[in-house]
């Protein structure tokens, strides 16, 4: 828009300023979120929440319940190329997005909870973060449950914690 004098500006309000594009954005963004239709989108998407929940709709993704050891569920969508690391990604995801919106910030030990526990699928444990869903029977809408798992010794991943001795040469007598 040219100014009476011949110089390009803004407008008057300053409507294609970057600060009230971004609010028209957030604000369109907000109207859509309170849609019915788009409640499984999360209040602060990213872009992989988005994509995701575009290839579940399209068929190249699928919903996943997981059911935690008090017997609540709930649904986090994955692709269909997932691993068990990207489920326990999305678990993990999901389950901060629901307690912030419960109690606000609030830490949860991952490596404690991964440590003790283990997701199953029809009795079959998920312990390689490296295979596919599909190499145990994980389709659409199947249901995956919390175990509690403990690794025993003989399996090399965990092992006992040795002490820290700064001075342990000083105990000795010369």
């Amino acid at each position: 828009m040219l100014c009476e004098n011949g110089v390009r500006g803004e407008g008057v309000l300053g409507y294609n300023s970057k600060k009230v594009k971004k609010v028209a954005i957030l604000s369109t963004l907000a109207a859509l979120l309170d849609d019915p239709i788009l409640a499984d989108v999360p209040k602060k998407p990213s872009l992989s929440d988005v994509d995701t929940l575009i290839n579940l709709e399209l068929g190249s993704a699928m919903c996943i319940s997981i059911v935690k050891l008090d017997g609540t569920s709930f649904d986090v969508a994955v692709m269909n190329s997932a691993t068990v690391k990207d489920l326990k990604l999305a678990i993990k995801k999901k389950v901060i997005e629901l307690e912030q919106s419960k109690m606000g910030h609030r830490h949860i030990s991952w490596r404690h909870v991964w440590a003790n526990f283990c997701l199953a699928h029809h009795n079959g444990k998920l312990l390689d973060d490296d295979a596919a869903l599909h190499d145990f029977g994980v389709r659409n809408n199947s249901q995956v449950h919390f175990l509690p798992y403990v690794v025993s010794k003989g399996s090399g991943r965990h092992f006992k914690r040795r002490k820290h001795r700064f001075f342990h040469g000083l105990n000795k007598l010369s």
